[in-house]
């Protein structure tokens, strides 16, 4: 077997089956296209596969709603993601609540919670008010601000890559970065698929690499 599928021993502090994620800089979450909503727009739950720079699958990650919430809230849907190993051992949960994104509505901004593993918070990312660009906040278990997401002007771009910056909460270091990148005309236009990119620093505690999963879903 290869050395990602094999469960790793324990590590002090880090939580069960996040032990892969010490290895890690670098996660590519790509999702599945599904037939039926490419060809008639009627939306599914979403799954993801999740991949190390070498394309190889260390995570697959399953959306969990009602068919209600996703044909009239769309993007704007609650969701309880689960993230699973190569065993399928859900070794990540998370949470979003239903919220609005409007700049107009400050007091109902997007937030999720992230467990790891299923019952035990290791963090929430949390969006803050701003009239023009997405701003979050990532926050640790104990709802302490650990750092800050930072996207692009009124959250889009001209370009193929998409980028938001990972930032120390005093705004001077950038370390990391999640980027939507960009999948083709065809694949753009009749699907609502995507691939995101996650850059973070490999010394990052494990807990906050799995929040930063969490961020690129409320992305």
């Amino acid at each position: 077997m290869n050395m990602y599928a094999v469960p790793s021993p324990g590590i002090p502090g880090c939580p069960p089956g996040l032990e892969y994620l010490t290895q890690v800089d670098q996660l590519l979450i790509k999702q599945k296209v599904e037939v039926i909503e490419a060809l008639v727009g009627f939306e599914s739950n979403n799954k993801y596969e999740v991949r190390n720079v070498m394309g190889q699958n260390v995570f697959y990650a399953v959306e969990e709603n009602d068919c209600l919430s996703r044909q009239c809230c769309g993007p704007l849907r609650p969701f309880n993601i689960h993230i699973l190993d190569n065993f399928g051992q859900e070794v990540i949960s998370i949470t979003r609540p239903l919220k609005c994104m409007s700049c107009f509505f400050p007091c109902c901004l997007q937030e999720l919670e992230v467990q790891a593993p299923p019952g035990n918070t290791v963090g929430y990312v949390i969006q803050q008010w701003h009239p023009l660009s997405p701003k979050f906040i990532v926050a640790n278990e104990h709802n302490e601000p650990m750092l800050k997401i930072h996207g692009p002007f009124c959250g889009w771009s001209c370009l193929p890559d998409v980028d938001f910056e990972i930032l120390t909460m005093d705004e001077v270091s950038k370390i990391g970065k999640i980027s939507k990148q960009w999948t083709g005309l065809l694949r753009e236009a009749f699907t609502d698929a995507d691939n995101f990119g996650i850059q973070f620093p490999m010394d990052l505690d494990v807990r906050m690499k799995a929040v930063m999963i969490g961020a690129c879903f409320l992305i």
